[in-house]
């Protein structure tokens, strides 16, 4: 399913869903942040999705994790609560969603970078290139917050 992520914009649809969703952000050894690159909108971002039934937050930010990078971690703590109204999210199957995101400091465990349907390409950046990538401004804004080990979670 495409989509089309809206910050912002005056000729943004309006929303007509919400959702609980969730992020990971992940450092490795040598300070290179995991990212992807979306199949839906190609762009970068950090591994997240949408919260399950049945599963806690923390649950939810480590299965997506696995289940979009092939890599193990384990969450940390807590980065920010991101739920900007005017960002919104239209998917080509009509729905406009207001996101309701929460973003983990997690680190990773074990596993081997992989794709998969939701990621076309799953690689660690120097935090120093990030600027070169194709990155939406919301999850910028949740890399910088990762990357500047803010002392209390972001919250807006």
């Amino acid at each position: 399913m495409a989509r089309v992520d809206y910050l912002n914009d005056p000729k943004a649809p309006a929303a007509n869903s919400i959702a609980i969703a969730v992020s990971a952000f992940i450092e490795n050894d040598t300070g290179r942040v995991l990212m992807i690159r979306r199949t839906d909108n190609d762009r970068y971002a950090i591994p997240g999705g949408q919260l399950e039934l049945g599963e806690t937050l923390t649950e939810a930010a480590v299965r997506e994790v696995r289940e979009e990078t092939g890599i193990e971690c384990e969450i940390t703590g807590l980065i920010g609560v991101y739920s900007n109204p005017n960002h919104v999210i239209a998917y080509d199957d009509g729905e406009v969603r207001q996101e309701f995101s929460i973003c983990f400091r997690a680190r990773p465990l074990g596993g081997e970078l992989r794709t998969s349907s939701e990621s076309k390409e799953v690689l660690w950046v120097e935090a120093s290139h990030l600027d070169d990538l194709n990155i939406h401004p919301s999850i910028r804004l949740r890399i910088t917050h990762g990357v500047e080990k803010r002392g209390e979670p972001y919250y807006a």
